[in-house]
């Protein structure tokens, strides 16, 4: 049994540039939607192709050396595609973690230390460690979590 506090670390918009992604794929689309939202319940690729946010997988990586880490993630339920594509992207950019993907909507429910996520929904504002939440005042860059994380 592991010592090492545990840290949960949300993927998309903390590790996976999904926004990015979803523009671009919606500026080469010959469709055109209503709600950009809707193309994440409709393409095959969109996870799969998302690319890293900024130092996240150098993040992640330093982050391994001190704590327990898993990777969060929520998918979308209409999209049956984005469950694998999460977890193909996880072992292609950050291959000793692919075992350690928990996709959940109830995050509120994992026993952890810290929580490393964008948002507040899905469980993060419930969670009951620390929820630090990244790309906010108060933690504006991977590089200040890490200053927060690591002594």
């Amino acid at each position: 049994m592991s010592t090492k506090k545990t840290v949960f670390i949300d993927l998309d918009g903390v590790i996976v540039d999904l926004l990015g992604q979803l523009k671009y794929e919606i500026a080469s689309s010959e469709v055109v939607y209503e709600d950009e939202t809707d193309l994440i319940d409709v393409s095959e690729t969109i996870f799969l192709n998302a690319p890293p946010i900024p130092h996240a997988i150098e993040a992640v990586t330093e982050l391994e050396k001190h704590y327990d880490v898993f990777i969060l993630s929520t998918a979308p339920w209409h999209n049956i595609h984005s469950w694998s594509q999460k977890r193909i992207w996880v072992e292609n950019n950050l291959p000793s973690m692919y075992k350690r993907l928990i996709l959940t909507h109830h995050k509120h429910q994992l026993i952890g230390d810290f929580l490393i996520d964008d948002r507040l929904k899905n469980g993060a504002a419930e969670f009951k460690g620390e929820h630090i939440h990244i790309f906010t005042e108060k933690y504006p860059t991977w590089q200040s979590v890490l200053d927060r994380l690591i002594p």
